[in-house]
């Protein structure tokens, strides 16, 4: 899916809502109704008129020069559709666009509508209407229908999912509500559950079509010989030979009257697959999201360590400079400045490592993101970003928001709902059914008798009648399907139970986790301080003889360790926020965050 929604950028990292590079701003107007961005267009009197009426953006779109739809121009690697020649605005977003056309058309006075100053024909008022249609279906994928099953159900019947591969901006910094976008839009995941989503609206039509009558149209065309007994007074031999040459064009109709609600339970059934369908592509989404987001802490933590590897280095070198001038001034023994060689070695491999593991973090970001694996990336890794402080939410309160919010649960329930739709179709199956059957046709007739003659014919014909069926005996069909669909309802509802004590072990296992990583972080933080302490002071001492090389290498070594740590802690505490939002199905939404960020004052 590649929704335009608003992202809790408390779980994501900013401390405000982002919303994604794809959203499009509402009105390309300033208040006077001149166009910002592309051409200036002069804000007569007449388009402020129309502008504080809401028909602003069709007077821009009739203003300027036509040209495709789409000029498949990218930004920042992101395909961004909608976008005519001469004009760098985005477009509006297609709900409001539409709106803003409603409102007008209802509440014109044709009789006053008079464009004196721009007066363009109204075929090019209908193409700008038309411009606006095409902007609109160019956002793809249900922009901003995220939250609900049916809307995304909805969505799937009728929007076709993007194809190919996300092109990347090697130069553009991207952040994470960007990459989540495009991996919504490109991750072959997300256009598989899509698929599947659009089957079972598919499959609600089929069985809405069993209300409707079925109409059939045959032609025959046929010639039939046939024996036709006579008595031998008539007829020497007791019969004639006729042959009867025809022509029947016919229409057949079959109509289900009454059924007892074997059609009504096979349309529940239908919805309730049809709405379970949205709801798993809410949660491959944002199973996606959440994806993205690791490998975005991934990366973030890699090239942390990377950098830490960096600094070591460079305390390294320090240590063995230090080292080798001391020996210069006959202070130290040979001894000490290979040891202290032999740790920038090491340093030096310590950063090699990093600096490969960085490059596979790219890799598997890209990936995941929905374009073709490489390390050509370039993220923003918000160092500034304020950390998450606190929780928000009792443990129960956040158990019983994942209770509502899971779309794993919404998917489930909604199965239960259709498997009871599928035991009152297969109790309907012990009732008769009505059904009204007719046909209409014109049949025309040459016979031909070796005794006499006889007479062609060409009549419309037609038949009618009313049938009840019920079908008395099948030696056990409708009692094993009623106990199959009982079955699957008992499946379903089991199924349920265990989705529940799964969601309560996970949000139990992401509140502990999110507790854990702040204590961690505080402890990674008190660390760093007293091993960078540590290291200046023994670097000091040794300088001045105090101590020895060896002390001063362990205070290195731990002065490292330290920097690892604090790295580590930080992306995991930005990663259990995140993962407690995924936890209680708040991910993607608009609901308040389970965590509290530091205030600016708190802020480092």
């Amino acid at each position: 899916m590649s929704p335009a929604k608003l992202l809790p950028a408390e779980a994501l990292a900013p401390n405000r809502y982002v919303r994604p590079i794809d959203s499009r701003p509402h009105f390309c107007l300033d208040s006077h109704g001149a166009r910002k961005n592309g051409l200036p267009v002069r804000p007569t009197r007449t388009r402020r008129k129309l502008a504080n009426r809401g028909l602003g953006v069709l007077v821009n779109a009739a203003a300027k020069p036509f040209g495709p739809a789409s000029s498949g121009k990218r930004s920042h690697g992101v395909a961004r559709t909608g976008r005519g020649p001469g004009n760098s605005c985005d477009g509006a977003h297609a709900e409001e666009a539409w709106l803003a056309i409603a409102r007008v058309l209802l509440g014109m006075n044709w009789k006053k509508l008079r464009l004196r100053e721009y007066n363009p024909s109204w075929r090019v008022l209908f193409l700008s209407l038309l411009l606006a249609f095409s902007a609109a279906r160019a956002h793809g994928q249900c922009a901003g229908k995220v939250s609900s099953p049916s809307a995304v159900a909805d969505c799937a019947a009728r929007e076709t999912p993007r194809d190919g591969p996300a092109i990347l901006d090697p130069l553009h910094p991207y952040t994470l509500a960007e990459l989540i976008n495009l991996a919504e839009q490109h991750n072959p995941g997300t256009r598989t559950i899509w698929e599947r989503a659009k089957q079972k609206a598919r499959e609600l039509g089929l069985a809405k079509s069993a209300y409707y009558p079925e109409l059939d149209g045959l032609a025959v065309f046929g010639d039939e010989r046939l024996i036709n007994p006579f008595p031998e007074p008539l007829a020497p031999r007791g019969y004639v030979m006729v042959e009867i040459p025809k022509v029947r064009p016919e229409v057949t109709l079959q109509y289900l009257i009454f059924d007892f609600g074997k059609r009504e339970a096979g349309v529940d059934s239908a919805k309730a697959e049809k709405l379970a369908a949205g709801a798993d592509v809410i949660q491959v989404n944002q199973a996606l999201a959440f994806r993205v987001a690791s490998a975005y802490y991934q990366l973030v933590t890699a090239q942390e360590r990377l950098q830490a590897a960096q600094d070591t280095l460079r305390t390294a070198q320090t240590t063995q400079d230090a080292a080798e001038n001391r020996l210069n001034n006959g202070l130290a023994t040979l001894p000490d400045v290979l040891n202290a060689r032999a740790e920038t070695s090491q340093a030096a491999f310590d950063e090699e490592s990093a600096d490969g593991d960085e490059k596979i973090a790219r890799v598997t970001l890209t990936e995941a993101v929905g374009a073709d694996p490489s390390p050509n990336i370039v993220i923003d890794s918000q160092r500034s970003a304020p950390l998450p402080q606190s929780l928000t939410m009792s443990i129960d309160a956040l158990i019983d928001r994942a209770m509502q919010n899971r779309p794993e649960l919404m998917a489930q329930a909604l199965r239960i709902r259709s498997a009871e739709a599928g035991i009152r179709a297969a109790k309907a199956e012990y009732k008769p059914q009505i059904v009204l059957s007719g046909s209409v046709a014109q049949t025309s007739i040459w016979p031909a008798s070796d005794y006499g003659t006889l007479g062609s014919a060409s009549e419309p014909t037609w038949s009618a009648e009313l049938g009840i069926h019920w079908r008395i005996f099948d030696g056990g069909v409708r009692k094993n399907e009623l106990l199959i669909a009982e079955s699957k309802r008992r499946e379903a509802a089991d199924e349920l139970t265990a989705e529940r004590d799964q969601t309560t072990r996970e949000v139990w296992t992401a509140y502990l986790a999110f507790r854990t990583a702040l204590r961690k972080h505080d402890a990674a933080v008190a660390l760093l301080a007293s091993a960078n302490a540590s290291y200046s002071a023994s670097l000091e001492a040794y300088k001045y003889g105090v101590k020895n090389l060896v002390d001063v290498v362990t205070a290195e070594k731990q002065l490292a360790q330290a920097r690892l740590s604090s790295v580590s802690a930080r992306s995991e505490l930005f990663l259990e926020a995140v993962n407690l939002e995924f936890a209680t199905g708040n991910l993607l939404r608009n609901q308040p965050p389970a965590t509290k960020l530091q205030s600016p004052d708190e802020h480092p």
